[in-house]
């Protein structure tokens, strides 16, 4: 993340796909709270309808090309060597999950099933976390370490998934995550990478002649404190928006009888229901 255009970027990724996950998993949850199972990728029918997914897998390895040219343009410096590095095995890991997603009809279900993709997107959200802000300083340290909490949230969600997909409390807070670090994004890149949002007594410096990297640095220590407690309340703010939103569209979608999303209907919650029929003792079907 070097530049405004960049975080713009990855706020249109990061926060249609959690206001997505967040539709889809809730007319789902909606549709039948007992029958509910999280899913890696809710995926639309006909499938030409899933453009964020395919996207994604071509925009993730043109970024890490991005990463290799800006890296080698940066070899004289080790720290941003580190850094970059550190971008590209992040980008890399999330490339491969979408690569999951692409082919997982095709995949033996018996070694890469459900369980296992959701395990491995909660070990990409921790190699994120722990690479998130590496080797900021300034005010962007803050802004940074914000963004590796909502990393650290998607996580624990893909994590608990993984062990109990019937979770639905996990399933909302990973789309709340996502769409938060989507947001969130967009503040840093507004707040590290124009002069119009900078806080007052802070500057924005180039940290490199040939980089568009740059920081916030405040010359007073009243001026920095003035700085974090404004960047913290951005983040309260995102957080009860974001919150109050959930909500709403959350009692939108208990109040409306119309299918939402494509997998809330079909072949495929017809299966389960009737699987969970034929497992229910008979005198309860008889009695209904």
């Amino acid at each position: 993340m070097a530049s405004l255009e960049t975080h713009f970027l990855a706020t249109l990724f990061f926060a249609p796909i959690g206001i997505r996950r967040f539709l889809c998993s809730s007319s789902l949850f909606l549709k039948n709270p007992s029958l509910f199972k999280s899913k890696p990728w809710y995926f639309s029918n006909p499938k030409w309808k899933n453009l964020d997914l395919y996207i994604l897998a071509v925009a993730l390895p043109l970024a890490s090309f991005a990463e290799i040219f800006i890296f080698s343009s940066l070899s004289g410096h080790s720290t941003y060597r580190f850094s970059f590095f550190q971008q590209f095995s992040s980008l890399s890991l999330f490339w491969v999950l979408i690569v999951f997603f692409v082919i997982y009809d095709n995949l033996d279900h018996s070694l890469f099933n459900e369980t296992f993709v959701f395990a491995y997107a909660g070990m990409a959200f921790l190699v994120e976390y722990s690479f998130s802000g590496v080797g900021v300083t300034g005010l962007g340290t803050v802004v940074y370490e914000l963004l590796a909490h909502l990393s650290l949230l998607c996580a624990g969600c893909c994590l608990v998934l993984s062990v109990k997909r019937t979770a639905f409390f996990a399933e909302f807070f990973l789309s709340f995550g996502l769409v938060f670090k989507g947001t969130w994004l967009l503040q840093a890149g507004l707040c590290l990478y124009t002069d119009a949002f900078v806080p007052t007594g802070c500057k924005k410096l180039e940290l490199l002649p040939r980089s568009p990297d740059a920081d916030v640095h405040c010359e007073l220590e009243e001026d920095g404190l003035r700085g974090m407690a404004l960047v913290n309340l951005l983040f309260a703010l995102h957080a009860i928006l974001i919150t109050v939103s959930s909500c709403v569209i959350f009692g939108v979608l208990s109040s409306s009888k119309k299918q939402r999303c494509a997998e809330t209907s079909g072949s495929l919650l017809d299966q389960v229901e009737s699987d969970s029929l034929l497992m229910r003792p008979v005198h309860e079907i008889e009695m209904e």
